[in-house]
């Protein structure tokens, strides 16, 4: 596996300082976001010299680009905004190949007019099922067109907000380009460390064999996001599970504070040691 971090974690606007900062924190690998560019996170255009000094930067400080981030509310109650998002998709589809990434990460979107991230009752309607099927085949035509694959997330307060909703949305698209992101603490904000292992395994062996990356954050015992290894999330049981599930990718780290990046980064290298997972 590779160890990552959000690039947005560092302070600064050009790649170079952004992925240099990465590097010295112990980290092979990034989930970049165009602000580290300098530019909105899904901008209107990219020009093909900032994609290709995301690239250089990569080259010269040795820290590969796992995915881009492309964010935006695939099921928002507005269509207007929903095809603002996949006009953006596609600016940054056009130019994954020339900043190396391979896999642009999505968001399945809430009914929240405001916060992408914000949970609403009408996620678990068959509209808003609907709405994210319609998305996510605008999203696989561009992502078919550019070459590059998509990776979907479980998150408690989107549309897919489970290991099941995942499978499901596999299952219903049929598409090679959609991938998993697979984040642990994404799958409970307060559990028991067996029912988290519960929820851990049922999880990677529903969508083990579809999983292009790995997050790493934590959970507080109050269900707050905190660093990996500061929580209630066990590690160990979590990367043992992908290593026997055949997962080779990425492992990227999220949640954290750039004071907080390099501890991290030595905290989960010992758990993928421990698990007999090399880097």
């Amino acid at each position: 596996m590779q160890l990552g971090i959000f690039a947005k974690t560092f302070a600064g606007t050009t790649p170079d300082a952004v992925l240099a900062a990465a590097g010295a924190a112990g980290y092979a690998a990034v989930q970049y976001n165009m602000a580290c560019s300098g530019l909105a996170a899904m901008p209107d255009q990219i020009s093909t010299a900032e994609a290709q000094a995301v690239a250089a930067a990569s080259r010269v400080r040795k820290v590969s680009i796992a995915a881009v981030s492309g964010t935006y509310n695939m099921i928002h109650p507005d269509v207007r905004i929903r095809e603002s998002g996949h006009a953006r998709l596609d600016v940054l589809a056009a130019r994954c190949k020339a900043l190396t990434a391979p896999l642009i990460t999505l968001c399945t979107g809430t009914r929240d007019p405001d916060d992408q991230w914000r949970a609403h009752a009408g996620n678990d309607s068959p509209e808003a099922w609907r709405d994210l099927l319609q998305s996510m085949q605008v999203a696989i035509a561009i992502a078919e067109r550019w070459d590059v694959n998509l990776g979907i997330e479980p998150e408690l307060a989107n549309v897919v907000n489970s290991a099941a909703k995942a499978a499901q949305l596999i299952r219903d698209l049929q598409s090679p380009r959609v991938k998993i992101v697979l984040d642990p603490a994404n799958l409970f904000e307060q559990a028991s460390l067996a029912e988290q292992r519960d929820l851990v395994s049922s999880a990677i062996d529903l969508l083990g064999g579809h999983t292009a990356m790995g997050h790493a954050k934590d959970r507080a015992r109050d269900g707050s996001v905190v660093a990996a290894g500061k929580g209630e999330v066990d590690f160990p049981h979590y990367v043992s599970r992908l290593k026997a599930a055949g997962f080779n990718g990425p492992l990227v780290t999220h949640g954290l504070g750039s004071e907080d990046a390099a501890g991290v980064a030595v905290f989960l290298r010992n758990v993928l040691g421990d698990a007999g997972v090399g880097l």
